[in-house]
């Protein structure tokens, strides 16, 4: 599918987010230009394969935003999209804001916590906006393993605005603003918690059920058993039925682990895989990148 075939984008962001953004607006069709300054990307010198991996196939302008003011803005006038991730009012002081441009122009701001409210001017990067969304109290301080502010509630977000904001741009003819705040699309995956949880950290290490477990050969196993019909089945394969009318009893939870990581503690990842293969559980690797990029890396 290349629904975007036709459409330019205009990318002059930087680091992780937009060039993520950007990158799935390319592998929709739309040819991209990336605007970077004579000294480029950060990203270059500080991880030059993750660079490579977000903007192959892009185009790349360098361009002296301060000195060269007019070609940057005549870039972004003969654009469909511009996505830029300045902090608030920077855009504007260089020319290349959204009343700067045509207003067929879809805009779209990447920022870590929106425009207006006291952190508009805060700087951060991806651990900050989660810590500030809250989605780090259960687990800290353990660091995340996916920058899930940058790459979802950044990048996704704003690739679902922008998507959105070509097809009103098809009916009306008119372009669109749209400001992205990674702090409050972090805080909205886990919004729904605020009600509480029917037990405490259900899903990020209060029950046995749904944990990891390491495997006799230092690897590990994931279990996410939170059906019954799945727990059961799982016991009954491990020999520790005796578990099954337990599983969400908050008294029985360390037992319920212990046994559990006694259990898979007996066999290497390979044989567990082997042994759970034609069996109805919710069981997995964890896999390595390499591992995981074998079976599913595939792009679309």
């Amino acid at each position: 599918m290349q629904p975007l075939e036709g459409v330019t984008v205009v990318d002059l962001t930087r680091h992780l987010p937009g060039p993520f953004a950007s990158r799935e607006l390319l592998e929709l069709g739309a040819r991209v230009v990336r605007i970077e300054p004579p000294d480029r990307d950060p990203m270059v010198g500080i991880a030059p394969a993750w660079y490579e991996a977000l903007n192959a196939g892009k185009e790349t302008v360098l361009v002296d935003l301060k000195a060269e003011p007019e070609r940057a803005k005549a870039l972004c006038g003969d654009a469909d999209v511009v996505l830029e991730g300045f902090r608030p009012g920077v855009a504007e002081r260089l020319g290349i804001g959204r009343d700067d441009l045509p207003d067929t122009v879809v805009y779209c701001s990447i920022t870590g916590f929106g425009h207006g409210g006291r952190h508009e001017l805060r700087a951060g990067h991806d651990l900050n906006y989660q810590g500030w969304a809250g989605l780090l109290h259960d687990t800290a301080p353990g660091i995340p393993a996916v920058q899930l502010a940058d790459l979802a509630a950044g990048s996704l977000t704003a690739v679902t605005g922008i998507l959105a904001g070509l097809l009103e741009r098809n009916r009306t003819g008119r372009g669109s603003r749209i400001v992205v705040s990674m702090t409050h699309g972090s805080h909205r995956f886990a919004a729904h918690r605020l009600g509480g949880d029917p037990l405490p950290r259900l899903l990020t290490g209060g029950i046995a059920c749904y944990g990891i477990y390491e495997t006799a050969d230092g690897r590990h196993l994931t279990v996410a058993a939170l059906e019954q019909k799945f727990f059961r089945r799982l016991c009954e394969l491990l020999e520790l039925a005796e578990l099954v009318p337990r599983q969400f009893d908050p008294d029985a939870q360390d037992e319920i682990a212990a046994a559990l990581a006694a259990a898979i503690a007996a066999r290497p990842l390979e044989e567990w895989l082997d042994f759970f293969d034609d069996e109805d559980v919710c069981v997995g690797p964890v896999a390595t990148l390499e591992e995981g990029a074998a079976e599913f890396g595939a792009t679309r």
